[in-house]
């Protein structure tokens, strides 16, 4: 079969910032396109993304401990590649998508070269969206972080999420930024991170121009952020967590730029989301519990640049309440 004759398996990539709403709104996709494999880069050595994911029963896979601008970037071929092969493999087809989650530090530039150029993937892969999410409560951050420049710059699509606790000229101050970035995109407001799904898989993906890219810089800038990673063995009591996070996220509003986990609390029977940056600890969510559950807690605490005063003043809070 020549490339011309080939089917091609739809991607979609989904970028943005740390505490976005990346995850959200995957979950959101695979609702209603369950057919879908999933690629999951995050940052920090315990992987915690997967575990916030709806049940899912496609092909999913993790890439953890960096950006996919990095050494992950050169695991992602195989990976596509393997899926590919798995794929053609079979005579009912296992999904329909492949849709590529990066972290929140990441240049998304890597994977779309990945995807565009390398002759084998390409004749077998079609970019159909470049999706990014951009945080309203986050705006302030855009000069700070290179990345979060690049996912918008990079993107087709843009969901503006958390609006819902913004108001109306802070969503426009969002929407002049987003327009600084990424004029040709389309801009999608999401409140309360409803969407519907259908926008985002009808987008045929522009050609990519070329940019200059300092990979240098990339890492340098991916390498200042640091994090920690904490483990429950035991169910603890919620209202107790809570404040210290809280607390923690309102000391460290700047450095704390992400706080991400699932937990298992005195108070709720069902394995409880953790979410919160830029000072703002969010509501929490459950999950159906699954099979194969080991209950144990975890939180992922992702900060910029070192911060020793913070993984001791954590420590010593939760020491304090009797959490660990």
């Amino acid at each position: 079969m020549s490339a011309k004759e080939m089917q091609q398996i739809p991607v979609i990539v989904i970028s943005g910032f740390l505490g976005s709403g990346k995850t959200t709104l995957l979950n959101s996709l695979l609702h209603h396109f369950p057919k879908s494999a999933v690629i999951i880069n995050e940052f920090g050595t315990i992987p915690i993304d997967q575990d916030l994911l709806q049940k899912h029963h496609a092909p999913k896979a993790t890439l953890v401990g960096g950006c996919l601008c990095c050494q992950t970037r050169d695991a992602l071929m195989p990976m596509l590649k393997n899926l590919r092969m798995a794929w053609e493999s079979q005579t009912e087809k296992p999904f329909d998508y492949v849709i590529i989650e990066t972290s929140g530090v990441a240049n998304p530039e890597p994977v779309l070269d990945i995807l565009l150029t390398q002759k084998w993937l390409s004749a077998r892969y079609r970019l159909q969206n470049v999706i990014s999410t951009f945080s309203a409560i986050s705006d302030e951050n855009v000069l700070r972080f290179p990345q979060m420049q690049a996912q918008l710059a990079w993107a087709d699509t843009i969901v503006l999420t958390h609006t819902d606790l913004v108001t109306e000229r802070q969503i426009q101050k969002c929407f002049a930024t987003i327009e600084k970035f990424a004029p040709n995109a389309t801009k999608i407001n999401a409140p309360f991170g409803a969407i519907s799904p259908s926008l985002l898989f009808t987008q045929q993906t522009a050609d990519k121009k070329t940019v200059q890219r300092n990979q240098a810089e990339d890492d340098l800038t991916a390498k200042r952020f640091k994090s920690i990673c904490l483990r429950f063995e035991n169910r603890i009591e919620w209202h107790l967590l809570q404040a210290v996070l809280i607390d923690l996220l309102t000391t460290y509003h700047r450095e704390l730029v992400r706080v991400k986990g699932v937990i298992y609390t005195k108070e709720h029977e069902k394995p409880m989301i953790v979410q919160g940056g830029n000072g703002y600890l969010h509501s929490p969510m459950f999950l159906e519990r699954r099979e194969k559950n080991d209950e144990i807690g975890r939180l992922v605490f992702i900060t910029d640049g070192e911060l020793v005063n913070l993984a001791e003043d954590l420590m010593a809070k939760l020491q304090k309440v009797k959490q660990i």
